[in-house]
């Protein structure tokens, strides 16, 4: 049973990892570009990046490492429960808004803050690109919140 514990202990702290850090920097960045202060937003942008590859990478490699192995150790049927599928199906669904659309967005951010993350002028590309990362973030937030429930709840 000790082993069913680790697994789920790693599972559940991915989880908290990866869904803290989606919702968290979706805040304090809103929060930082409303500021207009372009060495804020610029810092902003830095910790996104940076919390993406320090935070929400291992969240995502925890919560597939804890949830799999308990999978596994328990016999559970991956693809025989709708739960499970659904989970599973919604997870590679945010997964892939992730890589296909936010993480592109953050890399030309990025390199558009540097340009002023000494002060100046943000440009308007910047904020274009910082709404359609907000709103694209969003969008991959809600099924990840909907694996979230169906991990609570598990229904039949």
């Amino acid at each position: 049973m000790l082993t069913y514990y680790v697994l789920l202990f790693v599972h559940y702290t991915g989880v908290i990892l990866l869904v803290g850090n989606i919702t968290v920097t979706a805040v304090w960045k809103v929060f930082a570009n409303r500021t207009g202060d372009a060495r804020i937003i610029a810092f902003g942008q830095r910790l996104v990046t940076g919390t993406d590859f320090g935070l929400t990478i291992p969240g995502i490699v925890l919560t597939m490492a804890g949830g799999y192995g308990v999978a596994f150790h328990m016999g559970y049927p991956l693809f025989e429960e709708r739960w499970l599928i659904a989970s599973q199906a919604l997870f590679v669904i945010a997964g892939l808004i992730w890589l296909g659309i936010l993480v592109p967005i953050q890399i030309r951010q990025a390199k558009i803050a540097r340009g002023f993350e000494n002060g100046g002028e943000v440009s308007d590309e910047y904020r274009t690109l910082s709404r359609r990362w907000i709103t694209w973030g969003l969008i991959s937030t809600v099924p990840m919140v909907a694996v979230l429930w169906l991990m609570v709840v598990k229904p039949a």
